[in-house]
């Protein structure tokens, strides 16, 4: 994510307004409006989900359902974009985006979102199963009309809720090939939903600001940094006793054993340090925040990436 400054003045005249009739959209532009570094995540979380589950998919259908999957959140972050453009041009993270600056209108971006929107959930139909196209419908609908256009704005609990729809993929990737749902899939949403909230409101400290100005209720902004740093510890510690469960359950190996049991310690570590009674300890400089919001990234890919290598080295027999 850039950090991107409220520029006015000759630039902001020199920019195309935002309902302009006239676009000067760059497939760059398009790309951006589908927040290609979400997308990235989505993709990788979907290709566990498709890697642990029992069975295989012909490989030209795998990757068709893998890109479906991904651009229907592609196209959930379009929609996103369409619906937040009023309050986009107003937070600095978020200035620079591509309806704020005015190169793709909001009917372009609203548009091309139900348009991927439609052709993904078609596709994955068409190309898995009905039952994986349903999950990737509400997913987007989720994330779209009960995240974006109810929660966003209401309530503080926002990104708690919300997070469902980011924690769907590697159930819709499981689906795909399965054609059900089962108990594997499950966990794998439960590690991406309590992941969430340490991992968001870690930014949202330090951008609080930038949602008190727009008048959006992130945590920061409605209980004070105390007791988000409070919540945050708490859901760090949900996390980490749920990264054990692939482990009881039996699809996660001593490799992924291990790595949970690292890396957890680190989070909880980074987490505790910046409660409000060790935050003093840690000094002004560095911003622990964004340390903890970098850190629960690579948290997050290193979990799934040891299933993923564990499912890829038992596949070819050195497991």
């Amino acid at each position: 994510m850039t950090d991107a400054s409220l520029g006015l003045d000759t630039t902001e005249q020199s920019r195309p307004h935002a309902g302009s009739s006239s676009s000067v959209a760059t497939v760059g532009d398009y790309v951006q409006l589908l927040k290609p570094r979400v997308m990235s995540l989505v993709i990788f979380t979907t290709l566990v989900g498709m890697a642990i589950a029992p069975g295989a998919l012909h490989p030209v259908l795998a990757i068709t359902a893998l890109l479906c999957i991904a651009v229907g959140a592609g196209a959930s972050g379009a929609l996103n974009m369409w619906y937040d453009a009023d309050i986009d041009g107003r937070m600095t993270r978020t200035a620079q985006r591509p309806i704020p600056l005015g190169r793709v209108r909001r009917d372009e971006a609203l548009a091309f979102g139900i348009t991927l929107s439609l052709l993904s959930i078609l596709l994955l139909g068409l190309t898995a199963n009905y039952l994986s196209a349903v999950l990737l419908a509400a997913t987007i609908g989720f994330y779209v009309l009960v995240y974006t256009m109810w929660l966003k704005r209401r309530t503080p609990q926002n990104i708690v809720i919300g997070g469902a729809a980011g924690a769907l993929p590697p159930v819709i990737g499981w689906t795909a090939v399965t054609g059900s749902v089962s108990v594997e899939p499950l966990v794998l949403f439960l590690i991406i939903f309590l992941w969430t909230p340490p991992h968001f409101w870690a930014l949202a400290l330090v951008r609080s600001s930038d949602y008190e100005r727009v008048g959006v209720p992130m945590m920061p902004v409605t209980s004070g940094d105390a007791t988000t740093r409070r919540q945050m510890f708490v859901y760090t510690l949900l996390l980490v006793a749920s990264s054990a469960l692939p482990t009881l359950l039996g699809f996660g190996g001593v490799f992924y054993t291990a790595t949970a049991a690292l890396c957890g310690a680190v989070f909880v570590y980074m987490a505790w340090n910046i409660l409000p009674s060790n935050r003093s300890t840690l000094g002004a400089s560095g911003k622990p925040e964004m340390q903890v919001f970098g850190f629960s990234i690579f948290y997050l890919f290193a979990l799934f990436a040891a299933l993923l290598i564990e499912r890829i080295v038992g596949s070819i027999g050195l497991g």
